[in-house]
Order: structure tokens, then C-alpha cells, then sequence
């Protein structure tokens, strides 16, 4: 199993456009993401319990100048071609300002269909473009749920790795 993304391990995302995140947040705060190239950084690979994957995204936030971090728990099998209609749980950070919104739950957001595309190996790894599409019906909230962050659409391509057992392991 991959250990957990080690915060600010995040590196350069997919050469040049492959790799992007847009996304509509709306309430605590309020911006139109559209991240991509030198911006951008991105991760990804098995969820820690081994129940589908998960992607991070890092980058500016224009507004305050810190750094947003956007996390995507997908309810999907690693390595699968297509899948469409999947669980999925947001987690958005704002770096430095201690403040964390999560979707808490699978139910509240949903990838509508995601392709993932194995890219020219590395040895030891399976590394894969994983594009994905979807939307949150309910919104992110604070952990004591004060604050409220909606988040209503959103769309990506990262990149994620997997180890030879992670790969075809359905999601639980």
C-alpha cells in the first residue's frame, strides 16, 4: 500500500496542460479555479485504508495569496479505464490561515465519469493521467461546522501512482 502524500510533498503536476483543476467555490469562499501548468502541483495514488484513490491538488489562491490545497477521496477502482457515477469525498485546505473544509462523507459529491490513462512507466511504479469530471450536492463545512464552502462543479487531470498489488483492487 502507498503511504499517505507527506503534506508539501506535492511536486509539479503533468508537463505542460495535461494537467489542470477547475472548480466553482462558492460561501467561505468565493473563487473560479483554473489551475494549470508552472501553478500547479499535483499527487495521487491508493487511499491509505486500500478503498479507491485519492488525488491532491496544490495552488495559488489568488485572493490572499496563500495556498489552497484541494484533496479528491474517489470511491474508484485504481488502474480502471473508465468509471462514472462515483462517491466522493472533498477535503479543502487553506494553507497557513488553519482552515480545513470537508465534505465529510461520500454522499455529498460525486466524480460523473473519470478516465484514467496508464503513462510511460517508471520502474517499481504505475503512473497514470487520471481525468476526472463531477459536482457536490451539499457543501464542505469546518470540522465544527461554522463555515460553509460550496463546491459546485469541478474538473481535473493529475497524475496518480500505484504499486503492482494497488492496481484492479476494487474500491471497497
Amino acid at each position: 500500500m502507498s503511504a499517505a502524500p507527506v503534506p508539501g510533498s506535492l511536486t509539479s503536476c503533468l508537463p505542460g496542460e495535461l494537467g489542470y483543476l477547475r472548480a466553482g467555490l462558492r460561501g467561505a469562499l468565493d473563487r473560479d479555479l483554473d489551475w494549470r501548468g508552472a501553478q500547479l502541483q499535483c499527487e495521487g495514488g491508493a487511499r491509505p485504508a486500500g478503498n479507491g484513490l485519492r488525488v491532491t491538488f496544490s495552488g495559488p489562491d489568488g485572493d490572499t495569496g496563500q495556498k489552497l490545497r484541494i484533496v479528491f477521496g474517489i470511491a474508484a477502482t485504481p488502474g480502471t479505464p473508465a468509471q462514472t457515477n462515483l462517491p466522493t469525498n472533498v477535503t479543502v485546505i487553506v494553507e497557513g490561515a488553519s482552515r480545513l473544509y470537508a465534505t465529510q462523507g461520500e454522499n455529498k459529491c460525486q466524480v460523473a465519469s473519470m478516465v484514467q490513462e496508464a503513462l510511460p512507466g517508471s520502474p517499481g511504479a504505475h503512473e497514470y493521467r487520471i481525468a476526472a469530471r463531477g459536482f457536490c450536492v451539499d457543501p464542505a463545512t469546518t470540522l465544527d461546522g461554522s463555515g460553509r464552502l460550496y463546491i459546485n462543479r469541478f474538473d481535473f487531470a493529475g497524475i496518480a501512482r500505484f504499486e503492482d498489488n494497488e492496481l484492479h483492487a476494487p474500491a471497497s
